[in-house]
């Protein structure tokens, strides 16, 4: 199916009440000519707090040319860019495959870090996925990333999906749990320093659990906590599908066929049904974005939360 149109996704965006969390995916979402105008849209019509854009950095005056579009119109949502970094330069790419990539995820840095001063809502990260290739190496990388200047916030997050299979047979939790208490003291040292809006000190510590909360889970082999995909989170892909993850064997419907109404697909049987299935089955999965969700919107994981937030 051809990819949602301008007008169709307006179409989205005004099915929708205020967003606290929109965030882009891929693929490189650059290569999209028009991700500037579609961030205008939920912009205009629906105010995210949080504005989220993951890049592999490799086209540095597009995205440097599209970001400060986007933050000249958003100024009231947290504009957050988080560039993939693997490893140190041969590590990086050998995993990404393209040589010479590390150099121009690093010229990307150096053109997006020049617009911090001039914009307070942008926020510049990081992102590494650990897998078996990567895990050896974790203690020279997070370094090497708290030394960028500029660079608040270093993500990592535990591959994953059936994508993933192969990253995962070989991943030591000993060693991802070394990284993760690495990671939770750098927060701990700089918690004041770290995020640039509102509420910092509660997303750091929400930051700490969730990291936890997946060693946890992936220890255990179960779900650890509620479950609010599909209730709080949605994914809709670029034909227009609807699905509560990104597990994607649980299609609620697509928009071109319920009037482009986001509310309308989840309130269908068929979305309850799975809905219902999320509560009853056995799943598990360490997505952050879906644990950050689990953590801060339920009441059950409040105290374990408070004590993170006081320690900080």
């Amino acid at each position: 199916m051809p990819e949602l149109s301008l007008a169709e996704i307006e179409k989205i965006s005004s099915s929708l009440g205020s967003l606290l969390w929109l965030a882009f995916s891929g693929g490189e979402i650059f290569l999209r000519e028009d991700i500037v105008r579609i961030t205008e849209i939920f912009y205009e019509k629906n105010r995210p707090a949080i504005i989220l854009f993951p890049t592999n950095g490799l086209l540095t005056d597009v995205i440097r040319e599209k970001i400060e579009a986007v933050l000249k119109f958003c100024g009231k949502s947290s504009i957050v860019v988080k560039l993939s970094l693997e490893g140190p330069e041969e590590l990086h790419d050998s995993i990404r495959g393209k040589k010479g990539s590390f150099q121009k995820t690093m010229q990307t840095y150096r053109a997006l870090e020049d617009l911090l001063g001039a914009y307070p809502n942008f926020e510049l990260g990081i992102n590494t996925v650990f897998s078996s290739a990567n895990q050896d190496h974790m203690d020279e990388l997070i370094g090497f990333v708290n030394g960028l200047k500029g660079v608040k916030t270093h993500t990592v997050s535990l591959i994953r999906g059936t994508v993933s299979d192969e990253g995962l047979k070989d991943i030591d939790m000993e060693k991802y749990h070394k990284t993760i208490s690495r990671m939770a003291a750098n927060i701990r040292e700089r918690v004041s320093n770290i995020y640039r809006f509102r509420g910092a000190g509660l997303k750091a510590a929400q930051d700490i659990l969730q990291r936890r909360l997946i060693h946890e889970t992936m220890t255990k082999k179960k779900r650890l906590t509620s479950c609010y995909a599909g209730r709080l989170n949605l994914v809709l892909t670029e034909a227009g599908d609807v699905y509560p993850c990104e597990s994607f064997d649980m299609k609620m419907g697509n928009v071109r066929e319920n009037s482009y109404d986001l509310l309308k697909i989840s309130g269908t049987d068929k979305a309850r049904g799975i809905l219902r299935s999320i509560r009853e089955r056995g799943c598990f999965c360490t997505h952050e974005c879906y644990l950050m969700t689990n953590i801060l919107f339920n009441p059950l994981m409040y105290p374990a939360l408070l004590k993170e937030y006081v320690q900080l």
